[in-house]
């Protein structure tokens, strides 16, 4: 298994992953973004950064991030997605990409890192237990949906 950065190239993949992980948390209909607008977003706006995991030259998973702020603390990193393909878990993959994401947020010396995880998703919670996150129960998370017709 390898672990690099994700590429031009790479954008249909991680689109599938991301559209395996909406299957996964039950929200199958909820993906709008597409290949071009994820190619963009990684690779010409750099909206974002992924990593991707790989057995020969298939993407089996990806994490993918960005820089957000911290009245409190300054700069830090938020882990938006880490998703695995089933078949591939427990190959340490989740760790290589997870491990990837911490290591670019101590090489950039942010003070802090953000992901949510969903309630029922014990996989999850132990998986990111068993790295020592403190996953907080006192705060809700807000958010708000927007649409528009010329997207």
């Amino acid at each position: 298994m390898n672990l690099r950065k994700a590429q031009p190239g790479d954008e249909n993949a991680i689109l599938e992953l991301i559209q395996g992980l909406a299957e996964y948390e039950n929200e199958p209909g909820a993906v709008v973004n597409t290949s071009k607008n994820l190619h963009d977003d990684l690779f010409k706006h750099k909206h974002c950064e992924a990593f991707v995991a790989l057995v020969g030259s298939k993407i089996i998973g990806f994490s993918l991030f960005y820089t957000s702020y911290s009245t409190w603390k300054g700069p830090s990193i938020y882990l938006e997605d880490l998703y695995v393909l089933p078949e591939a878990r427990k190959t340490g993959a989740g760790s290589l990409l997870f491990d990837a994401v911490v290591d670019t947020a101590k090489e950039r010396k942010v003070l802090r890192m953000d992901w949510q995880v969903l309630e029922w998703n014990e996989l999850a919670i132990k998986f990111y237990e068993k790295k020592n996150a403190l996953l907080d129960p006192e705060w809700i998370n807000g958010r708000l949906i927007f649409e528009y017709e010329d997207v």
